[in-house]
């Protein structure tokens, strides 16, 4: 059995790639997703959100719940200046795309509303909890 809170999980929606405008999001390899993201996407076909990719991607927080076997997703981002300045001293308020930051923050209130409403769950992808059980430091 998973661990108190796991049945209520519903998605992890991750913005981690600076400030430039979301143009799809990684589904992790989790085919199962397509449906969903497809319907939800719809309203910003328009603004430039096209891409359903099942590739994976790394290097940030969502990591951490997909390896636990949750959804958990990256959103693909315009890079803007994220290779030159990320998190070095040139990463300042001014370089921010706040047009970009305003219609993100409208996607994942989106994003999170509809996955909160839905009465269907993004399925786990099949034998991520059966691989979970074999860890030692995971108790389920």
């Amino acid at each position: 059995k998973a661990l108190p809170g796991y049945d209520n999980f519903v998605v992890y929606l991750n913005m981690d790639n600076g400030s430039g405008r979301f143009r799809g999001i990684y589904l992790e390899e989790n085919d199962m997703a397509v449906p969903f993201f497809k319907t939800w996407m719809e309203p910003f076909i328009s603004l430039g959100f096209t891409t359903l990719s099942l590739r994976r991607t790394g290097s940030t927080d969502h990591v951490s719940f997909n390896t636990l076997g949750l959804p958990a997703y990256q959103f693909i981002q315009d890079p803007l200046e994220y290779g030159r300045t990320y998190h070095t001293l040139m990463d300042t308020y001014e370089r921010l795309s706040l047009e970009d930051l305003r219609i993100n923050a409208a996607m994942i209130a989106w994003f999170a509303l509809n996955a909160a409403q839905d009465s269907a769950r993004i399925p786990v992808k099949p034998g991520v909890l059966e691989k979970l059980k074999d860890t030692p430091q995971i108790r389920f």
